[in-house]
């Protein structure tokens, strides 16, 4: 090809087109061809570089090393006329990124089958809830497992859900609050049985029937301080709450008797009657009924709150809905004045002093919430309207409760939170086998105190628990041999304007001799996050939990 062009080259360099040297005529004039123009020459020579060209650059793409294809670009096009190259093994053409989100493959490994398990079960609950999208985060023995997003976090931008999404964690936030508290107690900073005054003196003193009582710290954390929630009528919450109390009675009742002691069941079915006559007009109806916490206004408001203080002024002034310490009455107004009680205890800003224990638990993508910021990775919310279309929720502001609710996080923070209790809750077994280890977050005895289950009050979300310190918590218990065996665990759920969340630790059951050859924290730690109100979750954790640990015990 290179001597072909070097002699239409002498040839175009030659008047008339001919070729010189020797005397010699160019082959068209030997032939009697007519003769060229001036303009042939540079034409073919333009054709046959076009044609080394191709020839050039197929021979390059033969030679190039293969590249892994891009996902995001479209299958690459066939050329019409496709250059010879050597043989070579096809690579598989590119496929183009699918907006809807795709569910991986089982893993191999030690919990392929609690995850294949605990996906399915996911899955099941999503569809039957109708939620956009859901985040779910496991750890087992402190290392993080397995974490997975599915569905939508952002659905009008089709989004994907992934381990790093950030959603509203709701209620989940008290537990948070709890360790302030606990710290400035360890620190000799705050006493738990001292009146609410003591530390916020804006916040009234309270008369109960007449009767001057008094509000304290540790009541508030278990929600005995008889404030109330965002329902405002006492007399329906007091006529369910007697209705509910007479309801379990009945139950407990007709459970005694079964064992065969019915003269005292007698007796306290009377009492239960007698003390639902003096709280309700007909002890046999219903309870009038009363408002869900999503059809209350105040669950809605859109006012920014410059601080602890200046939020107090919602409630501060209503008439205490029980004697203190008598009944419990779940409030998260309860946990607004204990944020109030941080600031004065602290000497910080509740946030201020929230971000440093985030900081200390390594805890970087949990942050208040607030409209303005730009927060990577922010989930939106969603909720069913009258039609039972999905739609978006409508634009609140939670700077009012920021300690009882008002937190965002991801299931890879919750779940660094929960190794930092579970670790706290267990040193104290293996400071004899291992004295390297080194101190937790709060101290052993403070954890136990936080996982104790306090008298007199509910977990809404288990029966089968107590309300403890910030977190409710189910006992060990087996009735009878070989039956079931309900495990030990401690967990808070959470419910906001469009979000729903969980998280639950469930420890290893540990003796003396157990914990050789082993460091904390020893259990399954389960989070899940949801862009969907009223969804609970509780349960579907406590599944996942026992999944892993029946693949981690074998």
């Amino acid at each position: 090809m290179y001597r072909l062009l070097s002699a239409v080259a002498a040839r175009a360099a030659t008047p008339g087109g001919r070729a010189g040297g020797g005397g010699r005529r160019g082959a068209h004039w030997r032939a009697g061809l007519p003769s060229l123009g001036q303009g042939w020459a540079g034409g073919l020579g333009l054709g046959l570089g076009l044609a080394l060209g191709v020839k050039l650059a197929g021979g390059l793409r033969g030679a190039a090393p293969a590249q892994p294809p891009d996902p995001d670009a479209p299958p690459p096009q066939t050329p019409a006329t496709p250059a010879p190259t050597a043989p070579q093994t096809p690579a598989a053409p590119a496929t183009p990124a699918s907006t809807a989100p795709q569910t991986p493959a089982a893993p191999a490994g030690r919990f392929a089958r609690a995850i294949e398990s605990s996906r399915d079960l996911l899955h099941r609950i999503k569809d039957e809830v109708g939620a956009p999208g859901i985040v779910v985060g496991v750890s087992v023995d402190g290392k993080e497992v397995w974490s997975e997003g599915l569905g939508y976090a952002d659905v009008e931008n089709r989004v994907p859900c992934k381990p790093e999404t950030v959603m509203r964690i709701a209620s989940v936030s008290k537990s948070l609050t709890m360790v302030a508290l606990a710290k400035l107690w360890e620190a000799g900073k705050l006493d738990l049985d001292r009146p609410v005054q003591h530390y916020v003196p804006e916040f009234p003193e309270k008369e109960y029937e007449g009767e001057k009582v008094s509000v304290t710290t540790r009541l508030l954390i278990s929600h005995l301080s008889g404030i109330r929630h965002y329902e405002k009528d006492m007399k329906k919450v007091k006529e369910e709450k007697a209705y509910k109390a007479l309801k379990m009675m009945k139950e407990t009742v007709a459970s005694d008797q079964e064992k065969g002691a019915k003269n005292n069941e007698k007796s306290d079915l009377a009492k239960a009657k007698t003390e639902q006559d003096n709280d309700s007009r007909c002890r046999h109806a219903k309870p009038g009924k009363k408002k869900n916490d999503f059809e209350q206004g105040e669950l809605y408001l859109k006012e920014k709150f410059e601080n602890s203080i200046e939020s107090l002024r919602l409630f501060k002034n209503d008439p205490l809905f029980f004697k203190p310490g008598d009944q419990f009455l779940y409030s998260t107004f309860g946990y607004t004045l204990l944020a109030a009680i941080v600031e004065r205890a602290s000497g910080y800003k509740y946030l201020d002093y929230m971000q440093k224990i985030f900081h200390d638990l390594d805890m970087l993508t949990t942050v208040q919430e607030e409209n303005e910021p730009v927060i990577y990775n922010r989930a939106r919310f969603y909720v069913y309207n009258k039609k039972r279309r999905l739609v978006n929720t409508p634009y609140v502001d939670n700077s009012y409760k920021w300690a009882g609710g008002g937190f965002l996080s991801t299931v890879g923070d919750l779940l660094k939170f929960g190794n930092a209790m579970l670790y706290g809750y267990q040193v104290g077994l293996f400071k004899n086998s291992n004295e390297n280890l080194l101190p937790g977050y709060l101290k052993p005895e403070t954890m136990l105190m936080i996982w104790t289950p306090v008298p007199n009050t509910e977990m809404s979300w288990d029966r089968e628990g107590k309300y403890a310190m910030a977190w409710g918590v189910v006992e060990k218990k087996q009735t009878y041999g070989s039956c079931r065996k309900q495990r030990h665990y401690a967990s808070h759920t959470g419910g906001a304007v469009g979000a729903s969340s969980v998280l639950l630790v469930l420890p290893e059951e540990l003796d003396t001799e157990a914990v050789n050859n082993k460091v904390p924290p020893r259990g399954v730690i389960v989070s899940i996050i949801c862009n969907m109100q009223s969804v609970g979750l509780n349960s579907t954790a406590l599944k996942i939990a026992l999944e892993f640990d029946k693949d981690r015990s074998d």
